[in-house]
């Protein structure tokens, strides 16, 4: 494994790249950031809301939306300084929610007087899903995260609202596969969350054609009839600045409900509770979890320094918290045991080795 010399993200996240000189693709694209004429970027997005704005009161924009943080900042965008009339949507996972995102959610639709579309998961179909997604490739929010770009695309199609905001561009902002510096989300399901299996295969594993219809990734036809946009194209991405706004209109963060082991802050990712399994899972398969995703950002951002990144590695990236643990396994049917024994399969035997019976990464960050 090689680190970023500046934010400690290992070359095994997939996609990143790590130049000759130590420094990642994203470290180098926040400092192309302060070149950026952000003013120029946003009288863009300012005529395209002008060329989408309608004159008769139907919906002018989708926003794709969780209820998090960055949610209230699209939306603030869109609605307050563009003056826009958008509709929210969001898809819904089958786990348990947290009391904080669903209030969090149905603030965000109150505060800003936007409709709502909430679009549920059938449970049975997205159990199924997920068992065969989780064994086969110890990927189990498969069909969740296709479902959250799928879905949105659809309804806005059918809908006749061709305008869809979402956040960041994932691969760009955080290093990844098919990272272009654009304003266009028509390729974002290239960005490596979601990736690609054949159909056919699912069908062969049982699953029938009418269950996934809606959380199919919608035809090229389709995509090229919308307008999907990055709001990160047009403004200086910064999660802990959109928490600080998103406050202000009524946000609420963990801290009063729940202490996730293994996180490092309070305020992302905080509406689903079994659905967090899932990055986790990363670090058996790359040797790095939540706490380097978070830690690694805050350091490009100048908000701590890579030693202050790494000691909160140190002690949290490896832990997977229990109360998400326990709500994947309530949902998915498995057992404790039978959870670990599929787990065992997807550690990576490069990076990692057995010790008294335990998986210990074999060069860790803080030994370098």
């Amino acid at each position: 494994m090689r680190y970023c010399k500046k934010c400690g993200m290992p070359d095994t996240r997939p996609g990143l790249k790590i130049g000759s000189d130590g420094v990642c693709e994203a470290c180098k694209r926040v400092e192309k950031r302060k070149k950026i004429d952000w003013k120029s970027r946003q009288e863009k997005l300012r005529r395209l809301a002008r060329k989408f704005k309608r004159s008769d009161g139907y919906y002018d924009c989708i926003i794709a939306v969780s209820g998090g943080k960055d949610s209230y900042f699209q939306t603030y965008i869109m609605k307050e300084e563009l003056h826009m009339n958008p509709l929210l949507v969001c898809v819904k996972d089958p786990f348990s929610h947290t009391k904080t995102g669903e209030h969090n959610l149905k603030n965000l639709s109150e505060t800003f007087e936007c409709d709502l579309i909430t679009y549920t998961l059938n449970p049975s179909t997205t159990r199924k899903m997920l068992r065969i997604a989780f064994e086969e490739f110890g990927s189990p929010n498969w069909p969740i995260d296709l479902a959250i770009y799928s879905i949105p695309l659809k309804i806005a199609y059918h809908l006749k609202i061709p305008l869809i905001v979402y956040g960041e561009n994932i691969a760009y902002e955080y290093g990844g596969p098919n990272a272009k510096d654009t304003y266009s989300a028509k390729d974002q399901i290239k960005n490596d969350v979601v990736k690609p299996i054949d159909w056919e295969w699912w069908y062969s594993k049982g699953i029938r054609k009418e269950e996934v219809e809606m959380i199919k990734y919608p035809s090229t036809k389709i995509v090229d009839a919308l307008e999907p946009i990055y709001l990160s194209y047009f403004y200086p991405w910064d999660g802990r600045k959109n928490y600080e706004l998103a406050k202000q209109f009524g946000f609420r963060d963990l801290s009063h409900e729940w202490k996730r082991e293994g996180f490092i802050e309070d305020y992302d990712q905080i509406d689903s509770v079994g659905y967090l399994v899932h990055p986790w899972l990363k670090y058996p398969k790359y040797g790095h979890a939540r706490a380097t995703d978070v830690a690694s950002l805050w350091i490009r951002l100048g908000y701590i320094t890579r030693e202050e990144g790494i000691e909160l590695v140190k002690e949290n990236d490896h832990k997977l918290d229990q109360k998400a643990l326990d709500d994947f396994l309530k949902f998915s049917g498995y057992t404790d045991r039978e959870f670990w024994n599929i787990v065992e399969k997807f550690w990576n035997r490069e990076i990692f080795e057995k010790v008294d019976g335990r998986w210990r990464i074999k060069h860790p960050i803080w030994e370098r």
